[in-house]
């Protein structure tokens, strides 16, 4: 009795196991139906895609295809989402070859971490790479993208207008630049100017510098060096901000927003 007890145990872990499997399979996070990644491309990308989606607990997917047989790339990627077993939160990519259009459709949490200002800082940012050709590019920056948003929205002060993520800029670097260009301008100006002045000798005092009878005081007026100035400074129209939002042919309601590149 306890044998077959052990084996029907096992033969249900197996089929536990074996349903996992197929639920994943079901469900990858990138489909290449395009074929624009090389295969090393695909499996780093999958890679990142698997890793940020399960610490993050959402699915952050990237789709492509030759065509959209007739749909809106709106209509397809939320289908596509809604219709081949991701989760209830998450993010998918869409690009369309044929007609050059990319879509990002958000659902669950994703509406709620990528909202229409933070999309389009998103797309700012991989259009470019999608524009020339480099896919992996595109995407990675996309993926890392989700992630920073994702953190950030948990925070509990999502990226949205008026709250943006901030530039990293080279400050050091650009500061060198900036004085050795300008030392190198100056000089140059400074070393013209001096070849115009060898006929011009220093003089003793400073009135040997004026023309007898060339200064003449033809009119006055008093100059107040000092005033009091009250600003205020004027509200500005952030807007709502948030994500707009609608549902799919499943009755999901979803965000998100594309273009063509």
């Amino acid at each position: 009795m306890k044998k077959i007890a052990l084996i029907f145990l096992l033969a249900l872990s197996i089929c536990a196991f074996s349903l996992n499997l197929v639920c994943a399979a079901g469900a990858p996070r990138l489909v290449d139906q395009a074929d624009i990644l090389t295969s090393s491309e695909e499996s780093q990308l999958l890679s990142l895609l698997n890793e940020i989606s399960e610490r993050q607990k959402m699915d952050i997917v990237v789709v492509t295809v030759d065509s959209l047989g007739g749909k809106s790339p709106r209509a397809y990627a939320d289908d596509y989402y809604d219709y081949n077993g991701y989760g209830a939160d998450g993010i998918l990519l869409l690009i369309a070859m044929d007609s050059r259009d990319y879509y990002i459709s958000t659902t669950g949490y994703g509406i709620e971490a990528v909202t229409d200002e933070g999309l389009s800082y998103m797309e700012d940012r991989f259009v470019d790479d999608l524009s020339d050709g480099d896919y992996a590019s595109a995407f990675t920056t996309y993926a890392e993208l989700c992630d920073d948003f994702i953190t950030q929205a948990r925070s509990g002060d999502p990226y949205d207008r008026g709250n943006m993520p901030k530039s990293n800029f080279p400050w050091g670097q650009n500061l060198l630049i900036s004085l050795a260009v300008g030392f190198v301008i100056a000089f140059i100006a400074t070393a013209i100017m001096r070849s115009k002045l060898k006929s011009v000798r220093p003089k003793s005092g400073a009135s040997d510098y004026v023309r007898q009878g060339s200064f003449q005081l033809t009119r006055s007026n008093d100059l107040y060096l000092y005033r009091r100035v009250t600003r205020r400074a004027k509200p500005k129209d952030n807007g709502s901000g948030g994500s707009s939002t609608h549902s799919s042919s499943s009755g999901r309601s979803h965000g998100g927003g594309g273009g063509k590149f």
